[in-house]
């Protein structure tokens, strides 16, 4: 977990070694990391926001050779494909796999329960704010398909979310990341970059506790 962390924290450093250690390979690599990230509901800490911006931020330095296009069109693709995977994991085992002595240590029923309330909050809708939110987007698909939500319009509300995500962080990344004042204070950047993503899921689930007790 402190590589996780520290990955996550210096993920720009981290990046320019794959890039020259595996060169094209690594957009094999980051697919794979955003694939899990959404697609394995026991992998939640993975970085995503931070990857796509720090990725998209090299792509935008000619020194390394990406490409920003392939790069956001594998994201996407990624995304897409690891939330319908999910989705289809949820269907099939239900929500009381967070009771099994096993699963139970990685699927918290915490974080199924904080998902539920922003759902309700929400609606249909929080499947595609769900995509900006750390945990709670890898918690989406899972709890959409064990709670009956039908394919099609999680797909629906899904490809909304997942496509103003790529856009938004590869964007970001591509046009900002190489700014001097970003380069310098990176880590600060990626830490605001989290706190401010998961600002609405601990609201929500503070006002949804709040509504309980009283």
């Amino acid at each position: 977990m402190n590589f996780i962390i520290d990955f996550i924290l210096h993920i720009n450093d981290h990046l320019v070694s794959v890039v020259h250690l595996f060169g094209d390979w690594t957009y094999l690599i980051l697919f794979a990391v955003i694939f899990i990230e959404t697609g394995a509901v026991i992998m939640p800490f993975l970085p995503g926001d931070s990857l796509l911006f720090a990725a998209c931020a090299l792509a935008a330095n000619s020194e390394y050779h990406l490409s920003f296009w392939l790069f956001a069109f594998l994201f996407l693709v990624a995304c897409l494909s690891g939330d319908s995977l999910n989705f289809f994991i949820g269907s099939k085992v239900g929500r009381s796999v967070s009771q099994s002595p096993f699963w139970g240590r990685f699927i918290k029923e915490e974080n199924l329960r904080k998902t539920e309330a922003f759902f309700e909050k929400h609606g249909g809708i929080a499947i595609s704010l769900a995509r900006f939110m750390p945990i709670i987007r890898t918690m989406s698909p899972f709890v959409s398909g064990a709670s009956g939500v039908a394919y099609k319009t999680f797909l629906k509300y899904n490809v909304i979310g997942a496509v103003s995500w790529v856009i938004l962080c590869c964007c970001s990344g591509y046009f900002f990341g190489n700014f001097p004042v970003v380069k310098e204070h990176f880590s600060l950047i990626i830490i605001g970059i989290i706190i401010v993503s998961l600002l609405p899921a601990v609201f929500t689930a503070l006002k949804a506790k709040l509504k309980q007790n009283n």
